[in-house]
């Protein structure tokens, strides 16, 4: 009883706070785990006119068909291919840029910098994805017109396939790396600066105190946006890979998410979409679950 009645009275001491974490929690309740009773449809013959329930039962057989076709695979490799380069490429990134930014002591220069980097995040992947073809384009691209000026042929970024997964990786930086940026710079900002006066007079050069000081500082926050980045290992981003694809580039540019556009919303396959993403889950969910083990492992305190 005496710890319900501390937990009552921290609730009502800090009740504010948690009237502005409401939305939030609203938002994950209805959109994340109200839903999830729909997945039930990868079960079932999912027919609009029958509902959920009055469907027939079918078990895994959604799933048995899913693994049994060559497609699905195809479409699996690709997801991860490009997971796996945004995690050597676009996941350091950011904190190259942050280590670099937190080294200029110009404020008004850092601004715009940091301005210029992370404004590409709050635009839509429609009007990036008109940007990033236009600077490809093979005869007025901007890209292709340094090319031509040392006497090389013009490349075809988005529709030769060992070229497009260049471009997806090189538009992910492009267009994520300013955000997480901002979080590393809030953990540096959070690093005692008593020690790099104490490094300083030991002699220590800006490159060893970035490497004793600096990256130990901020390796937390790496293991927990290690683990989330894991989380989304199954799901590249419908709106990113949509508005770049082409029929030319299906080969490597096909992934779960355009997969389930197809069959679900184009093909009306809603039991099969259903299966896809419930398979995406659960991998997803065992990835985070993994990788948080071996964060804590490793001395971090990771998600939980």
């Amino acid at each position: 009883m005496r710890g319900s009645g501390i937990l009552l009275k921290t609730l009502y001491r800090d009740r504010v706070l948690y009237l502005f974490l409401l939305p939030a929690m609203l938002y994950f309740l209805l959109f994340k785990f109200v839903t999830l009773y729909g997945e039930v449809i990868a079960f079932k013959d999912f027919r609009l006119i029958a509902g959920i329930w009055g469907s027939e039962w079918v078990g895994l057989a959604h799933f048995r068909t899913l693994f049994a076709s060559h497609d699905f695979w195809i479409v699996l490799r690709n997801t991860l291919l490009l997971n796996l380069y945004n995690l050597v490429f676009a996941f350091p990134a950011p904190i190259v840029l942050a280590l670099l930014l937190n080294e200029v002591r110009v404020n008004w220069y850092k601004r715009m910098i940091q301005n210029m980097l992370y404004l590409p995040f709050f635009i839509s992947w429609v009007v990036l994805g008109g940007i990033i073809v236009s600077l490809l384009s093979p005869s007025t691209g901007v890209v292709n017109v340094v090319i031509r000026s040392f006497g090389l042929e013009p490349i075809y970024f988005m529709t030769r396939p060992e070229w497009w997964p260049v471009a997806f990786s090189a538009s992910t930086v492009w267009q994520s790396a300013g955000w997480g940026t901002i979080i590393y710079i809030a953990a540096i900002s959070a690093i005692d600066p008593g020690l790099y006066e104490a490094a300083k007079m030991d002699g220590a050069s800006k490159l060893r105190q970035i490497w004793h000081i600096t990256i130990p500082g901020i390796r937390g926050t790496i293991a927990v946006l290690l683990v989330l980045q894991m989380g989304k290992v199954m799901d590249v981003g419908f709106e990113h890979v949509y508005n770049l694809q082409n029929p030319a580039v299906f080969s490597v540019a096909d992934v779960i998410s355009t997969y389930v556009y197809r069959t679900g919303l184009q093909n009306a396959q809603y039991s099969m979409a259903t299966a896809v993403g419930l398979f995406q889950g659960v991998i997803g969910l065992i990835l985070v679950v993994l990788v948080n083990k071996i964060v804590k492992k490793l001395g971090e305190g990771g998600l939980w």
